[in-house]
């Protein structure tokens, strides 16, 4: 379960980006909607502990993330749009760190990069080395390094071409199977929709959760292409 309990994050004093949320997000695939600016990334950073919320906290499998560092990232994997990775460090270095975090043998870095399409070549090449797509790769290995129980995945389609897209829809529908939380934002909500379970669409500052999808592949489509564009529905629960 990842749970948010009163949280507020705002970027400048007096505009609040997340007020007072109290949010839980269960197994299964949740899409987080809303138009370009509404703070869905802000959103999965405040869930990945990548921002401190200035009010309340954030809870990770019932550990505090900020108060309870280890334990509540041990089984969580983000991929972030923007692949901001240690500049200085290696790849190989990186992904030695998030199989020590994870608790997981080493060994399992030269898996997770063939995984993910990177050559061997490149475990020994900084990040700034590296070409942006390379970056987004790295990333992705990361996040693949064990088996995550909660996965926080901010566009992990972008820029990606057919074949790539394809091993990561099927990676993402691995661990729904194996009782996963998956959290994506996607502008390409397409390849989502049939194993959607819920959504939460973040519209004037106010998030509102969708529990109840409709069973039609192509209803279920058209609701949450409207949500994406900034729209709304009938939602179960609305936040403050």
């Amino acid at each position: 379960m990842i749970r948010f309990r009163g949280t507020s994050f705002s970027y400048r004093r007096g505009e609040a980006v997340i007020a007072n949320l109290d949010l839980e997000i269960g197994p299964g695939l949740t899409l987080l909607l809303g138009e370009n600016g509404c703070g869905k990334s802000t959103l999965l950073k405040l869930a990945a502990g990548i921002e401190s919320p200035d009010a309340g906290t954030v809870e990770i499998g019932g550990h505090d993330l900020w108060r309870d560092e280890v334990a509540a990232r041990r089984d969580l994997a983000y991929v972030a749009e923007q692949p901001d990775l240690t500049p200085y460090a290696t790849i190989r270095e990186i992904l030695e760190l998030v199989c020590r975090l994870r608790g997981v043998p080493t060994t399992q870095v030269q898996e997770a990069m063939a995984r993910a399409a990177l050559p061997a070549s490149l475990a020994h090449r900084s990040v700034r080395e590296l070409s942006m797509g390379q970056r987004r790769k790295a990333v992705l290995a990361a996040a693949r390094i064990g088996t995550p129980r909660y996965a926080l995945l901010d566009e992990p389609l972008e820029a990606m071409d057919r074949a790539a897209r394809a091993d990561i829809l099927e990676w993402i529908g691995g661990l729904l199977d194996a009782g996963a939380t998956v959290v994506v934002v996607s502008h390409d909500i397409e390849p989502f929709v049939a194993r959607a379970a819920r959504a939460l669409a973040l519209r004037g500052g106010r998030l509102a959760s969708y529990e109840a999808l409709p069973g039609d592949l192509g209803e279920r489509l058209v609701m949450l292409d409207q949500l994406a564009r900034g729209g709304s529905a009938s939602p179960i629960s609305t936040s403050p």
